[in-house]
């Protein structure tokens, strides 16, 4: 019947659509076992190879040679590298002689073979590695061959040693030559005012002239006698120079209103420093400016050091024509500062300044970093001078300075006394009247009118006049060599009381900016400080 055959269609139909389920699932099912099994086969074979890798890297690192050190090499007899350097060192010298006897082919020969050596030197060690003999047989064949041709064009030993000789002496020569040349404009350089200071000076001067208030700076204050207060003295020309020393001691003074400052200067910079210290207040210190030409007492007929700084004789020595035999050949005596009346006050304080009985004395190239007040109490168990000793092993001993061939000083010094330091004294003044230090230096100035004793400066005659009288310092109170020494401790500076710019690289000058600011930083802090005034 009908009703019959339409329901076993619809179970075939179900049956068929059951099978092609199975088939569907059962394809699925394969090929998830397949890929599995794939990716297990793919990984383990990757395991495997990174296996073989690790090991293969490992015996690489056990079997490759350390790196080659090239100076061993250079240095050892059996290398290829020594021997290269030997001939291409015998091969230079054949090139001059070459050169000279206008054979200018083997001398071309020779540079190119030269630099062939050069070129593998340089790539063996770049590369860490040995020449090999393969490496080097050509280019030791080829040097050998022309140097042999250089001997058999009679440039023998004695040739080849005439000639290497004459260089040397030719270079050194001219090293000479440059070294003094460098010397000199060094000098200059140092020695030269600066453009900006020049003009500082012109303006300060102008209003110095203008304003006539500006013409009194407490020159009568009971203050700048005062024994209970703290002195200090400064004796020089350049303004930037003295406020900075000012303007740094006030600033790191526990109480600033109790410091005296007593400067002296020249007549050219006497109304520019009185002008520049009026138009500024240091914290309320007391500050003196003089001239040095008040100083009448001062005259050829007192004093030994002014009948020889206005010597003519003396004169030509410092500053005259370098081609005589009278004329100092060292570049470095050549300096005004030798001339200049103002380095030689620093023997004249007690006289300068008759009612103090304490003062320390500061050069004009200093930085003072911590407060000094301490020093006015220092016990100097009755010496005159107290400084920082400067001997370090042999340097800076007395025979440095002196001359001991001189029976004068060979009898009555010791050659290994230790030297010190100008640049932050402290004086007892009642000490150096009652030790007359001042006429000692007169007797030794008297005896060195030949220069037969010392040769230059206020360090040697001090040496001499304080023989016996220093009471040394703690180093971290005057820490030297700031100008010229790249080679001092920075923790030296940070802990000094004082830094000495004592070199010819002055804070002030272009010579200085750029050497090393690391050293400047405190004087430049100082300087902005100070032309903040202005």
């Amino acid at each position: 019947s009908k009703p019959w055959r339409s329901r076993e269609k619809m179970r075939r139909r179900r049956v068929a659509r059951r099978r092609l389920l199975s088939w569907i699932w059962l394809l699925l099912a394969s090929f998830s076992v397949a890929g599995l099994v794939l990716f297990m086969v793919q990984h383990h074979h990757q395991q495997d190879e990174s296996q073989l890798r690790v090991e293969r890297d490992t015996i690489t690192e056990n079997v490759s040679p350390p790196r080659l050190n090239f100076t061993e090499e250079v240095t050892s007899a059996s290398s290829f590298a020594r021997q290269l350097g030997e001939q291409m060192t015998l091969a230079k010298a054949y090139v001059f002689i070459a050169k000279e006897h206008n054979n200018l082919h083997l001398a071309w020969e020779l540079t190119s073979k030269i630099r062939s050596c050069q070129l593998l030197l340089s790539k063996a060690a770049m590369r860490g590695q040995p020449i090999s003999l393969d490496e080097a047989k050509p280019i030791v064949t080829g040097l050998s061959t022309l140097i042999y041709k250089a001997q058999d064009a009679h440039y023998d030993i004695a040739t080849t040693m005439m000639t290497m000789k004459s260089h040397i002496q030719s270079l050194e020569e001219r090293a000479s030559a440059a070294t003094v040349q460098t010397t000199l404009f060094a000098q200059s350089v140092a020695e030269a005012l600066p453009k900006s200071l020049h003009c500082l000076m012109i303006k300060l001067t102008s209003d110095w002239l203008t304003k006539p208030s500006r013409h009194e700076l407490a020159e009568d204050s009971p203050r700048l006698v005062d024994n209970n207060l703290y002195h200090f003295c400064i004796f020089t020309d350049n303004v930037i120079a003295a406020s900075v020393v000012v303007n740094s001691t006030v600033s790191n003074a526990d109480h600033p209103k109790q410091l005296v400052f007593h400067i002296v200067t020249n007549r050219v910079s006497y109304k520019a420093m009185q002008a520049w210290f009026l138009s500024n207040d240091f914290k309320g210190s007391a500050i003196e400016i003089r001239s040095v030409e008040e100083f009448s007492w001062l005259n050829a007929s007192y004093s030994p050091v002014v009948k020889q700084l206005l010597d003519t004789d003396s004169r030509a020595y410092y500053f005259g024509d370098q081609t005589s035999q009278e004329t100092n050949p060292e570049p470095k005596m050549r300096n005004p500062k030798y001339l200049s009346l103002l380095n030689h006050l620093r023997f004249y304080i007690p006289e300068i300044y008759p009612q103090l009985e304490k003062i320390v004395f500061l050069d004009d190239d200093v930085v003072v970093q911590k407060d000094l007040t301490p020093l006015f109490s220092l016990d100097l168990h009755g010496n005159v001078n107290g400084a920082v000793e400067t001997c370090l092993e042999a340097f800076h001993r007395y025979y440095k300075y002196l001359n001991f061939s001189n029976p004068l000083i060979s009898s009555k010094f010791d050659p290994q006394a230790c030297g010190w330091a100008f640049g932050m004294n402290v004086f007892d003044l009642v000490a150096w009247r009652k030790a007359n230090v001042t006429a000692r230096y007169h007797y030794w100035q008297e005896q060195n009118t030949e220069r037969t004793l010392w040769k230059l400066g206020t360090l040697p005659p001090g040496l001499l006049a304080f023989y016996g009288l220093t009471e040394p310092l703690d180093r971290r109170w005057h820490v030297l060599g700031l100008g010229y020494d790249v080679n001092i401790d920075n923790r030296l500076i940070e802990t000094a009381a004082v830094i000495h710019y004592n070199g010819n690289m002055k804070p002030w000058l272009k010579l200085a900016i750029g050497r090393d600011l690391r050293k400047f930083v405190r004087f430049r802090y100082s300087l902005k400080t100070v032309l903040v005034m202005v």
